[in-house]
């Protein structure tokens, strides 16, 4: 039994290259509908889940070196 990997490679370049695209086409579909979809259904973060957030993440402080 041979690996989806090797599936794959056994596919023409031409095949392979349509199916990239296709996922390319699935994922940004995907990021634009579930934006629409998030305010659509009410999901938005208010603003205290804003808050939160960026409570929890953590901050860069750059700090000068001596000499």
């Amino acid at each position: 039994m041979s690996s989806p990997l090797e599936s794959f490679r056994k596919f023409s370049p031409r095949t392979r290259m349509g199916i990239g695209f296709g996922f390319l086409a699935w994922g940004a579909i995907g990021l634009y509908v579930s934006d629409r979809a998030e305010k659509r259904l009410g999901f938005e973060p208010s603003q205290k889940d804003r808050d939160a957030l960026q409570a929890v993440v953590p901050r860069i402080t750059v700090v000068e070196r001596e000499g």
